[in-house]
């Protein structure tokens, strides 16, 4: 699929993953060039194997992988809704970015905001193909995968959809499930009733852990000592509670490794 922005990406990974921190207030600027890590190869997408099981060689002419990328576009998701917005939480906050919120969640928390997205039977499916031209259409490059619980999905069809319009793909997920897909950033915010696929820890740029109650304090040290050192590490009050917020407050002062991450997009009004 020809380009439909050039080649814009968020590089900010790199500057986190390689242990400079100089990157957390000021996001590094776009590179003029994706990562190679970030273009799919031949093999890449022969892997999919989305429409045609048989071609496994790593060889594929063009013919065929043209033919494996127009099958790919044709790829359906359960969506509950598709907005343009800013990120209102963690490290992206208040930067714009258009939202693919995927039907089907299995974790079931009981403070869940968006419980509607729950059944994926109810939301209706549309085409890799009709998502990146509408995620293409807006301004920012950023789009963020979201649910619902995206891992229920075999996502790779997605991330080389956005890629090829030049797109760059962040997931939001809480990890229950392995992850099929190389998105840009990574953010987890895992629940304590359906524990992270042990899989996704390796993946995680950000780990954004909701509290409620001081047992969750708890939950998110444990996550916390399976992500890599470099992760940026973000407590987030739930929504209504006051307790919640005081709660963080204080224990982000005595834990200077941890920040606090508020849902601005709620003071705002905003989706």
């Amino acid at each position: 699929m020809g380009s439909l922005r050039g080649d814009v990406r968020d590089n900010s990974r790199d500057s986190l993953r390689g242990g400079s921190w100089d990157g957390l207030d000021k996001p590094r600027a776009a590179a003029t060039a994706p990562p190679s890590r970030f273009l799919a190869s031949n093999q890449e997408v022969a892997n999919l194997e989305v429409s045609n099981p048989e071609v496994s060689n790593p060889e594929v002419s063009n013919p065929e992988v043209s033919n494996l990328e127009a099958t790919n576009l044709e790829v359906m998701y359960p969506i509950v809704e598709t907005f343009y917005s800013v990120q209102g939480e963690g490290y992206w906050t208040g930067q714009s970015a258009f939202f693919i919120r995927l039907g089907g969640c299995d974790v079931g928390c009981t403070w869940c905001d968006t419980k509607h997205s729950w059944e994926a039977d109810r939301h209706p499916q549309r085409s890799v193909r009709d998502l990146v031209a509408e995620a293409a259409g807006v301004a920012s490059p950023r789009v963020i995968v979201t649910g619902g619980e995206p891992t229920l999905h075999d996502l790779r069809p997605l991330v080389l959809g956005l890629r090829g319009a030049g797109c760059s793909p962040h997931l939001e997920t809480a990890g229950a499930h392995p992850l099929q897909g190389e998105f840009d950033w990574v953010t987890l915010s895992p629940k304590p009733w359906r524990s992270p696929d042990p899989s996704i820890y390796s993946h995680v740029d950000e780990l954004k852990v909701v509290v409620a109650e001081p047992a969750d304090l708890d939950w998110a040290e444990a996550q916390a000592s399976q992500v890599a050192p470099a992760t940026l590490k973000l407590l987030q009050p739930e929504w209504s509670s006051p307790e919640a917020k005081t709660l963080v407050y204080h224990y982000v002062l005595q834990h200077p490794d941890w920040r606090i991450s508020l849902q601005t997009h709620k003071f705002l009004k905003v989706r």
